[in-house]
């Protein structure tokens, strides 16, 4: 059964929209973990644009386990969390103009930086996840770094439709097949929601979703923690499914 992570940057992103001190991500968080959330993924951008600085020290002490710090492989971002030491560290790419990510990481064509960046962590006792598109070639390097996991970016199948999206599904589990065979453990995110997420919940060995904006979006109607609550009960039946392989 997957855990379901629970990124709570869009709570942020209101806050900031006013530069005030409201809606709090860190309260926020709280009501998460009631709902059933195991972990709570927080990305601090270079920019700011949602997460800051505070937010994440006050979350490494209030989260008592399983936070999951999204970042760039820039230098400032990995000082700050070699400092804090969250649970996990998710490299991802990012862009200034992008609204949000778009696309996995470039392991392959990055990897001096990306190495030196988990070099770094790890030094620090810090597991790290990459977060990757289900692309063979970049499972298999992310593997040679030595990383804990992988996310896999599910994007272009929560916008895929019927016959396309069953593509992409399979190759999101191809893609899963790989990085455990290899090691790895298997996370997912990007574009998850409440009908889109059972199938990738369904993948042999998921082991972690990660999803924020269809839940903060649900809870503006329905409150968080109900959000959570429900948004966990679709990835806990899921294990009623047959589990996902290639054929």
């Amino acid at each position: 059964m997957a855990y379901l992570g629970v990124n709570i940057d869009h709570v942020a992103t209101v806050r900031q929209a006013r530069r005030t001190y409201e809606p709090d991500p860190v309260l926020a968080a709280g009501q998460a973990l009631l709902g059933g959330a195991k972990v709570i993924t927080i990305h601090l951008r270079e920019d700011r644009r949602h997460i800051i600085d505070r937010d994440v020290r006050i979350l490494r002490e209030t989260v008592p386990s399983g936070l999951n710090l999204e970042m760039a492989c820039e230098a400032e971002i990995v000082d700050i969390a070699c400092r804090t030491i969250p649970d996990q560290a998710t490299l991802v790419p990012e862009k200034r103009e992008e609204v949000t990510t778009e696309g996995g990481l470039d392991v392959i064509g990055e990897e001096a930086r990306v190495r030196s960046a988990v070099e770094r962590l790890h030094g620090v006792g810090i597991p790290v996840s990459l977060f990757i598109d289900p692309d063979l070639p970049q499972i298999e390097k992310s593997a040679e770094l030595g990383v804990a996991a992988i996310e896999l970016h599910t994007g272009t199948y929560a916008l895929a439709k019927g016959d396309e999206q069953q593509r992409e599904l399979q190759r999101l589990i191809e893609a899963g097949r790989l990085a455990v065979e290899l090691g790895l453990k298997l996370h997912a995110g990007h574009g998850l929601n409440y009908l889109n997420v059972q199938p990738v919940a369904a993948i042999a060995n998921m082991r972690e979703l990660n999803i924020g904006h269809s839940i903060i979006a649900r809870a503006i109607f329905t409150g968080l923690r109900e959000a959570v609550a429900e948004m966990k009960q679709l990835v806990d039946q899921a294990s009623t499914y047959p589990a996902l392989q290639s054929p």
